[in-house]
């Protein structure tokens, strides 16, 4: 008995893991474009506002995949839905390394940002899914390490990159420039994902939900045992029963008031706070930024690094606290610690001396300060916001309203993604970094009180035991 039950365990973990290359490639994608600001800028000879886009363009298709991508996969399925992602990574990949202006590029970057938008929902989405409730939040929490740890390998190949070339705007190989390789890179594990979500079987939930219940026990059995799938099966199936068997958006409103459920405002506050604290400025703009303050851009790319793998072991950290002190009490930590160590770093750059070619240093301490302020800042958010808030979207949903939840969050999340990084260049140039950083910290100080009024526990539930 022990041995099926490390069986099961084991390929419980195995095609969790194979679900979260998903969120290696978000990761990589959002990740990589930290080191082609500059080579974007000059091939495209565009402005501030046109960078912004750019940068940003593939927001728009993570909030529109995000939205579709749960219900498509109510109706398609999560496995043949995460298999369209996969595609699209590649198709973007290869597309945006080839783009020959920003119109092209963008056209590639919006398919890139479906893709992203698909896996950051649909990942989390099928490791609760698939794991039992007493280890569901340390392997839902595996999928920010895989978008971390595909962060970190974006900054890594860029500095690799860029250091072999001289310069991101320098050729490389071929002809091509360091900056389009850089995307090229993503190609191998697109690809990886691809054939590895041909190994992996459909989640239990949706068969059921589709009336496959014979193929819902023979995936439930290989997860659960043969003693458990048909008991487990039998509540999957209750918890549908008690609603119609088709899922919608009207899911979303409470029946008897007609009003939006409150589940859905928690989700979507959830979706929005984490993107308000900042976080994706240091993902996208971490170059820019710190040679803004004075930083070489192989410094800066090398600040990069560092900071990645600050973050991983941030998230490790949860991973190991999330299923024994629960989501609540870390995301409540997350933000007072994102909230002090945003004000210290708005304090140095309110210290910051301007050249007279327009650039800013910090000076003294300051430097250091901003420095080390940023990188325990990233290290919060990493323990506590950015693994949380996708295991509680994955997780706090009821069987028949989690496709539409996830998408009105998602859309929400992307949503709220798109306008900080498309603001972020224009509060550069007209507030400063200081006036920028102050407003995320208020965002971080107004989701320390968010958390303690809007967020219940969900440790330990089963999904069949969430409340609309």
């Amino acid at each position: 008995m022990a041995s099926g039950v490390t069986q099961n365990t084991l390929y419980i973990v195995v095609i969790s893991c194979i679900a979260t290359i998903g969120g290696f490639l978000f990761g990589f994608d959002s990740g990589v474009i930290n080191g082609t600001v500059d080579g974007l800028r000059t091939a495209f000879d565009s402005d501030s506002i046109g960078t912004g886009f750019n940068v940003a363009s593939m927001l728009l298709g993570c909030a529109v995949g995000a939205f579709f991508a749960g219900r498509l996969a109510d109706r398609r399925g999560r496995r043949s839905i995460m298999r369209v992602a996969a595609v699209l990574f590649i198709i973007s990949a290869w597309g945006s390394g080839i783009a020959g202006g920003s119109l092209e590029f963008v056209v590639y970057r919006i398919l890139g940002g479906l893709a992203v938008g698909a896996a950051s929902v649909l990942a989390p989405a099928y490791i609760s899914e698939v794991t039992p409730a007493h280890f569901r939040g340390t392997l839902a929490t595996v999928q920010q390490i895989a978008i971390i740890s595909g962060l970190f390998l974006a900054f890594f190949s860029n500095y690799l990159i860029a250091d072999a070339a001289g310069s991101s705007m320098n050729e490389l190989w071929l002809g091509f420039e360091a900056w389009r390789w850089m995307f090229w890179m993503e190609l191998i594990p697109a690809t990886i994902f691809l054939l590895a979500l041909f190994f992996i079987p459909e989640s239990p939930r949706y068969l059921v939900l589709h009336r496959q219940h014979d193929k819902a026990i023979q995936v439930l059995t290989r997860l659960s045992g043969a003693d458990a799938a048909r008991r487990k099966a039998d509540e999957i199936d209750a918890s549908l029963a008690k609603d119609h068997h088709d899922p919608r958006l009207a899911d979303l409103l409470d029946p008897e008031t007609g009003r939006v459920r409150r589940l859905v405002w928690v989700g979507v506050g959830l979706a929005t706070f984490q993107q308000l604290v900042g976080i994706n400025v240091v993902f996208y703009y971490g170059a820019v930024l710190w040679q803004s303050v004075g930083f070489t851009e192989s410094d800066a790319l090398l600040i990069n690094i560092v900071s990645g793998g600050l973050s991983i072991a941030a998230v490790i950290a949860a991973l190991l606290l999330v299923d024994r002190i629960g989501r609540k009490p870390i995301l409540w930590t997350g933000s007072i610690g994102m909230a002090i160590t945003l004000a210290l770093v708005t304090y140095a750059f309110t210290n910051a001396s301007t050249a007279a070619d327009g650039s800013l240093s910090l000076e003294g301490i300051y430097g250091p300060l901003a420095l080390v302020a940023a990188n325990v800042y990233v290290m919060f958010f990493n323990f506590s916001w950015g693994p949380v808030m996708w295991v509680m979207l994955g997780e706090m949903f009821p069987n028949q309203i989690r496709g539409t939840g996830l998408a009105v969050s998602g859309l929400a999340q992307w949503g709220a993604n798109f306008g900080i990084t498309i603001t972020f260049p224009i509060m550069l140039a007209s507030i400063g970094l200081a006036g920028a950083y102050g407003f995320y910290t208020v965002c971080a100080v107004i989701s320390v009180y968010f958390v303690a009024r809007m967020v219940h526990e969900t440790k330990g539930l089963e999904l069949e035991e969430m409340q609309g």
